[in-house]
């Protein structure tokens, strides 16, 4: 078993110092603080003393999102543990633990979340455009026990605007890849444009929820907003047939 040389030890410590600083910045003060410059300052070195760890200020980043992707997946992932083996309880659960943490780490989330295109972490989009990464992989494995294991009432495939096929099927190949991967035991011809269609149109919910939440955009003042949370996903488990209450 080989063991990292005093040189390997000391880049990696280097680079953990230079992640904490960003991630230190990030909540602090928000994703656009996060430069080479002020984490330089922070540390004590100069900025281009950065380059020979990352090759630039949009790959730091990117591995800032990676770091941030993986504490979400990891957090949902000890919660739902505690659970019993129910898709349908598990899969909900990560959508309150999701918009929990939304609302605690609201600087994470629109590093991860909400950074426009062309903005800070746009090098690769929102975290469930990448359904291999952790978080993308803790949602879909429970959506994939509700497919395996639920009565659903799940859309046509000929129900999907022709428009919208194209994109569908390129994100239908990412998920079959992962619920595979998984081994939730989806048949692979359930994941037909039918039930890509839904699961965007789940995700697209939710995530529209937890956002206007987040950055206080609901057209008028809302009180409860837990109780209208609550409330759309009830309504999203009666459109698939999870229950009828």
């Amino acid at each position: 078993m080989s063991h990292p040389t005093r040189r390997g030890r000391a880049r990696a410590a280097t680079e953990q110092d230079i992640r904490r600083t960003a991630r230190k910045l990030l909540v602090e003060q928000g994703p656009e603080a996060v430069t080479l410059r002020a984490i330089a300052r922070e540390l004590g070195i100069t900025a281009p003393a950065l380059y020979r760890y990352y090759e630039s200020r949009d790959d730091l980043v990117e591995n800032l999102r990676l770091d941030v992707c993986a504490d979400l997946a990891h957090d949902l992932a000890e919660e739902i543990a505690e659970l019993p083996d129910d898709g349908m309880l598990q899969l909900f659960a990560i959508c309150k633990g999701f918009r929990r943490w939304a609302l605690t780490h609201t600087k994470e989330f629109t590093l991860v979340f909400a950074s426009p295109t062309g903005g800070v972490g746009s090098t690769s989009g929102s975290a469930l455009s990448r359904v291999d990464e952790p978080f993308g992989r803790i949602f879909l494995a429970a959506a994939g026990r509700v497919l395996a294991r639920h009565d659903i009432v799940l859309p046509s495939a000929s129900g999907v605007p022709d428009e919208l096929r194209d994109d569908l099927k390129t994100f239908q190949e990412s998920l079959v890849t992962v619920l595979v991967e998984s081994d939730q035991g989806v048949p692979v011809e359930k994941i037909d444009l039918g039930v890509t269609y839904l699961m965007i149109q789940f995700w697209a919910r939710l995530y529209g929820h937890v956002t206007l939440e987040v950055f206080g955009n609901y057209p008028i003042p809302m009180s409860k907003p837990d109780v209208l949370f609550e409330a759309m996903l009830a309504d999203l488990a009666r459109e698939i047939g999870l229950y009828s209450g």
